[in-house]
This record gives C-alpha cells, structure tokens and sequence, in this order.
C-alpha cells in the first residue's frame, strides 16, 4: 500500500484515477478547490482535503504532503485566464515539486500533454499558448529536479468509454491523436505501479497495444 497524493483531485481523469489506486490497495488524498466537491471525492474512494493551491507557498504544501509516498498533479485552471492559467500550471505546479522534495514524496506523475515543451509550437496569439507554455516550464523544471518523476502526455482527452489499448510515442497514419480520459486514469495507475517508469516522459494515444504490455514493453 501506498500514500498518494492527487491535485486536482475532482477532476475528469482524477475521479476515474481514485477508485482505481484504492482498489490496488493505496491511501488516496485527493486535494480539491472547494468543500462542495468533498462528497464526489469521498464516493471515489479518497479522503478530500480543501486546499488553495493558487494561495499555498511551498512550506504549506509539503505540510500537507508530508507522509505520503507519491505524488500526482492533475490540476490545472482549466483555460480561459492566461494569468490564472501560469498561476496553477505552471507556478502551483513548480511548488509542488519543492513541497514535494521537502515533503520526502519522491515519486512524481505529472499529467502534460502530446507535443508538450519548449517547441510546442503554439501560436503566441492561440488561446491555447499560455496554456503550452505553463506545463513547457512546469515540465521542464520537473525534469531538472531530483524527484522520482514520469511525464504522461496523452493526446486529446475524450469522454468515450476505455479501450486499454494505447500505443506510446507515435502518431503515424492509423492511430487517433485522442484517448479516453478512463485510459489515461488507468496508465496514471499503472505508472504509479511501475518505479521503472520514472525518469521517463512517456507520450501516448489511443492505439491497440494493452496498456500494461506497453509499459512493460518500454525499453
């Protein structure tokens, strides 16, 4: 059993990650915006603790990551307020990862995006650009820090139901460039299962590989 902490905790992805990290045995501390979401969480099978992560400096956060085992970042502002935007993903996102390395929670998931980093490649005048640049930084500065990290960065999230098959790395002709989020949620787990996968930024999509041989397939 572990300890795992998860920002972002009432999110799509997050509430299809909880029930699948109780039912392997772990303690899930799902940190949410507002008390209204806590019955949600707690239905999923983790403990909601409210927490401001726009608000909290680096000591308040390893305060509440303090006897945990891993971490997981899953928050995100959700767009549509540039500076809000670098606030949560890329500033929050960065504490956390200090917090974390007080904290003594080594292990780290971060949930990106295909294509994510400095060349992203994003239009300055997109929508979408402060939204790349917050998790090209978050990502980048992860990289550089002694945690036990793994970058997952899924193609376009969906609402479809799972497949359990994805294929990493590619986006050759055949394959979709979405997933559904219940896949993503189900290789956050089986990463989190895997100590092997850390060090490693892996990119996926839908495709026709289960996803558990994918991951034992990584070289």
């Amino acid at each position: 059993m572990a300890r795992i902490a998860l920002f972002g905790g009432h999110g799509k992805v997050a509430r299809l990650l909880e029930p699948l990290l109780v039912a392997d045995g772990n303690e899930v501390t799902a940190f949410i915006r507002n008390s209204d979401q806590a019955a949600d969480v707690s239905a999923a099978g983790a403990t909601p603790v409210v927490a401001d992560l726009e608000r909290l400096d680096v000591p308040g956060i390893a305060d509440l990551l303090r006897g945990h085992d891993a971490v997981v970042w899953s928050a995100g502002a959700g767009g549509g307020d540039p500076a809000r935007t670098y606030a949560v993903d890329r500033d929050a996102a960065i504490r956390s990862m200090t917090a974390a390395q007080q904290a003594g929670a080594l292990r780290y998931v971060m949930v990106s995006y295909f294509g994510a980093g400095p060349d992203h490649g994003v239009p300055e005048g997109d929508s979408f650009f402060p939204y790349a640049e917050a998790k090209a930084a978050a990502d980048e500065h992860l990289r550089g820090t002694d945690l036990e990290w793994t970058i997952l960065g899924p193609g376009t999230l969906t609402l479809d139901p799972p497949t359990g098959r994805i294929e990493i790395g590619d986006r050759s002709p055949g394959l979709t460039a979405t997933v559904p989020r219940a896949d993503v949620a189900a290789v956050l787990a089986a990463v989190l299962a895997r100590p092997r996968t850390a060090g490693r930024t892996i990119e996926f999509t839908t495709g026709d590989t289960p996803i558990t041989e994918a991951l034992d397939a990584l070289p």
